[in-house]
């Protein structure tokens, strides 16, 4: 058996969720390729040669893979597919737009989202919001994964390097073309690759409160995150939003600020290794995973944090 990873990228780097589908595919096949499917994309394929347990790395270029149009993408794997037992991406925007397409063009059914393999064709999901583990069998001959990240360590990388094959690239589908793309820029870490994550919720009452945050944010190096609930009131931009609905992350520490931890909030952060909570409300369902709690005013308690680690920095 052989499993086929599609690597997530933006034809420069390598997406970080790449190296934790790779340990998936590892888990469900002794041998694991990687498809880099995109444009000037040979430092790409170096990245992903010199990840551990990556036997093949098939570069298939042209100026219509360039974007990652799921439509190119997927006719790409499509050619591909019969050679594979299992064919993974991440369970992130790009790897849920191109993989049902490939579960349909192969007439396969789909398991999203797995954190667990426990044999080559049996996996753990997260269903009920993450609040209840199903196992599911697939019986087709391919089998059609995404995989979430927090689910999976990240494969190391090491120094050698497997090979590059190039390969032909599918011809354009033409059914879709890429318009515009706007980036959010930020000097902070990526949401879901952060190791510490300062989160607010609607307990802050507004988008100027929201700046409370930052100097926290600051010494600790963290990533800002948020609830729906303050996402929705409009207190921040959309790709701040963790959860359900959001971004599911595993940071080794997750701070959540005036967030009363609904049930979608928690299947998006309840994984991380550290959790320290801040609610004047002693009730609040955040508490119940917390790590360390603390019961009280935020405006209050966010500076004194944030002063506190000047004084442990500045010792």
């Amino acid at each position: 058996m052989v499993a086929l990873v599609i690597a997530e990228h933006d034809n420069a780097q390598l997406k970080s969720s790449t190296l934790n589908t790779v340990t998936a595919a590892a888990r469900c096949s002794g041998e694991v390729h990687v498809l880099v499917a995109g444009h000037g994309a040979a430092a790409v394929a170096t990245a992903a040669a010199g990840i551990a347990g990556v036997t093949r790395v098939l570069l298939a270029e042209a100026p219509h893979l360039a974007d990652g149009l799921a439509e190119n993408v997927a006719e790409q794997v499509r050619l591909l597919a019969w050679d594979y037992s299992h064919i993974l991406a991440p369970a992130t925007a790009y790897g849920k737009n191109i993989l049902p397409r490939v579960a349909a063009l192969l007439d396969v059914a789909q398991v999203s989202e797995i954190t667990g393999v426990i044999s080559p064709d049996t996996f753990e999901r997260p269903i009920y919001a993450g609040n209840a583990i199903a196992t599911v069998q697939s019986s087709d001959r391919i089998k059609v994964l995404t995989v979430r990240s927090t689910g999976f360590d990240a494969a190391p990388v090491g120094e050698s390097l497997a090979p590059i094959d190039s390969i032909p690239a599918a011809a354009d589908a033409g059914t879709s073309a890429f318009v515009t793309r706007e980036l959010a820029t930020s000097s902070r870490p990526e949401l879901t690759a952060a190791r510490v994550i300062v989160s607010g919720g609607r307990g802050l009452g507004s988008a100027e409160n929201f700046k409370l945050l930052e100097p926290l944010a600051d010494r600790l190096g963290a990533a800002m995150g948020a609830s729906r609930a303050a996402v929705d009131a409009g207190y921040v931009p959309n790709d701040w939003q963790v959860g359900q609905t959001g971004k599911v992350v595993a940071p080794t520490l997750y701070i959540a600020v005036g967030i009363s931890g609904a049930i979608q909030h928690l299947a998006g952060m309840k994984d991380s290794k550290t959790i320290v909570a801040i609610n004047k409300d002693p009730e609040a369902p955040i508490f119940a995973v917390a790590d360390y709690g603390i019961v009280g005013d935020l405006f209050e308690i966010v500076p004194q944090l944030a002063a506190a680690l000047d004084g442990v920095q500045g010792g």
